[in-house]
């Protein structure tokens, strides 16, 4: 049996000093909160994973539709212009000259 890299004599040795220290009525306390504390991680864990999944799809899609082609947009086809502004506007150039 081996957890976190320590055998079984070394967990037997953790569990006495633990036992020596804190007492027999103390120590199942201390095992429930570690418990609650090793069970509130794991959560928290499981939840950054499944939020760092989500991002990545939302980027994904997000790549995928900056990746699509862009339809072709109409030309715009010019209109002939008016004769009459362009005459204005030489009258306007010559009475600048003048």
């Amino acid at each position: 049996m081996n957890i976190f890299g320590i055998g079984l004599p070394e967990m037997i040795l953790i569990m006495l000093v633990a036992l020596l220290i804190f007492g027999p009525k103390k120590l199942p306390e201390i095992g429930r909160s570690m418990g609650k504390a090793i069970k509130g991680f794991q959560d928290a864990s499981r939840e950054f994973e499944s939020e760092f999944k989500r991002e990545a799809d939302r980027l994904e899609q997000t790549t995928e539709i900056a990746k699509a082609p862009v339809p072709a947009t109409p030309e715009v086809v010019a209109t002939p212009v008016a004769s009459a502004p362009s005459e204005a506007v030489k009258e306007v150039a010559n009475a600048t000259d003048a």
